[in-house]
């Protein structure tokens, strides 16, 4: 692609404001911060006006997590197609140490499975902490460990013990910890110590 812009996903015919406005801060970014250099940054991050919530969200990891704080907040100089002056544009945030830049984009940008957050947990205690937390909170369960909150990110909340289990040098250990991964939702730490004993 021609542009830094370009490789954030924007498209200028789709939401000019947006183009332009990213195209600046990808120039004045640090690296881990821009949203072209990075897989950590989190642009276009929206859901539509009804669902996404920048600084919501932003606030809501920050209480969440550890290693999380809100940075700057960056409000609109003057109206725009899907806002008003004043509105929040876009939060500089930190989700596990992870520099996140969050965008209100509008109703034309919508989060997906492509982007997530994997969020490595010790025990079984930390990985239901942290699901419910996300799934309480108007969040929905999925399959196999991921989940999404209530503003349509999506989290892979993943016990080390099942990191190590379908990764295990017996190719039939690991197949016995992959097939009881299948059947869950939330993962359930001993079931999968159960299927990787046999």
């Amino acid at each position: 692609m021609g542009s830094r812009a370009a490789a954030s996903g924007l498209d200028a015919a789709v939401a000019p404001e947006w183009y332009d406005f990213c195209r600046t801060r990808t120039r004045t970014s640090r690296p881990s911060q821009c949203p072209s250099t990075a897989s950590t940054s989190l642009t276009p991050a929206s859901g539509g006006s009804s669902r996404w919530r920048t600084e919501e969200a932003a606030r809501f990891y920050a209480k969440t997590f550890p290693d999380s704080s809100v940075g700057a907040v960056h409000r609109a100089p003057g109206d725009f197609p899907s806002g008003k002056k004043g509105d929040v544009l876009t939060v500089e945030f930190t989700v596990l140490g992870i520099p996140c830049l969050g965008l209100n984009g509008g109703p034309a940008f919508k989060h997906d499975e492509a982007f997530s957050f994997q969020v490595a947990t010790a025990d079984q205690a930390e990985t239901d902490r942290y699901w419910n937390a996300i799934v309480g909170n108007g969040g929905e369960e999925s399959q196999c460990g991921w989940c999404k909150d209530k503003w349509g990110l999506s989290w892979q909340i993943t016990p080390i013990a099942l990191t190590k289990a379908i990764t295990d040098p017996d190719p039939a250990v690991a197949k016995r910890a992959f097939d009881a991964m299948m059947q869950m939702k939330k993962i359930d730490v001993a079931a999968i110590d159960a299927a990787r004993r046999g």
